[in-house]
């Protein structure tokens, strides 16, 4: 548990779903702090390649998540295809999730540079990292329509790839997401449930910001 100190969003969800999106803007509203955990597995994902080592290597993944810094991911490329999937293989892995874990809810207990609340998106944070949040989200969408919106990012790095590469790659990673031992991606059970596949992020921000609200006003008065 977190030993809650501060106000915490936890939005999870599948690849491209618009959680990043939405954590983004929430964070700036309200003027919290924001951290995409998912840069950490990406960035123990990059690290391990960097070092010419192999992602599925459990040993010397969870060696690199003990020595994590954000720091060390200056001038990082964290967001190409092989570091995605070398994320996705690192982040299934018991040692590297523990690893990560305390660096979490620590984030989310006493958010950075003095701010009243956090919001942090990943796979895990209302299930697992912060299972006591004052507002969960679970953010989801078609396969279909998630990989649409990948794809539209990926083009202009990536002008060889299809869409439906792009598909088959969201699908893997779901399947390992979900199937996965330690902390597998599903919705909390008190989450509130937006499907993005025919929304706009505004009508999503609009529809989450609400929910916030009448959490954050239902909140018990401290002296």
């Amino acid at each position: 548990m977190t030993n809650q100190s501060s106000i915490i969003i936890a939005i999870d969800g599948p690849a491209a779903s618009g959680k990043g999106t939405l954590a983004k803007r929430l964070a700036n509203f309200y003027d919290f702090s924001h951290l995409d955990t998912g840069i950490l597995y990406r960035g123990v994902g990059w690290l391990v390649l960097a070092a010419d080592g192999d992602p599925r290597d459990e040993e010397t993944a969870t060696r690199v998540a003990r020595d994590f810094s954000l720091d060390r991911l200056e001038q990082a490329d964290i967001r190409n295809a092989d570091v995605a999937r070398a994320a996705s293989i690192v982040a299934a892995m018991p040692g590297v999730r523990a690893a990560l874990l305390d660096f979490q809810r620590q984030f989310a207990k006493s958010p950075p540079a003095g701010y009243f609340g956090a919001v942090l998106d990943g796979r895990d944070i209302g299930t697992v990292v912060c299972p006591d949040a004052t507002v969960k989200f679970y953010i989801t969408a078609s396969p279909e329509v998630r990989a649409h919106r990948r794809w539209l990012e990926l083009r202009l790095s990536s002008p060889g790839i299809s869409e439906e590469e792009v598909l088959d790659s969201l699908k893997r990673r779901d399947a390992r997401d979900s199937g996965r031992d330690a902390a597998p991606l599903r919705p909390a059970k008190n989450a509130e449930l937006i499907d993005t596949s025919a929304l706009t992020a505004d009508e999503v921000f609009s529809r989450a910001r609400r929910i916030v609200d009448q959490k954050i006003k239902n909140l018990p008065q401290q002296d």
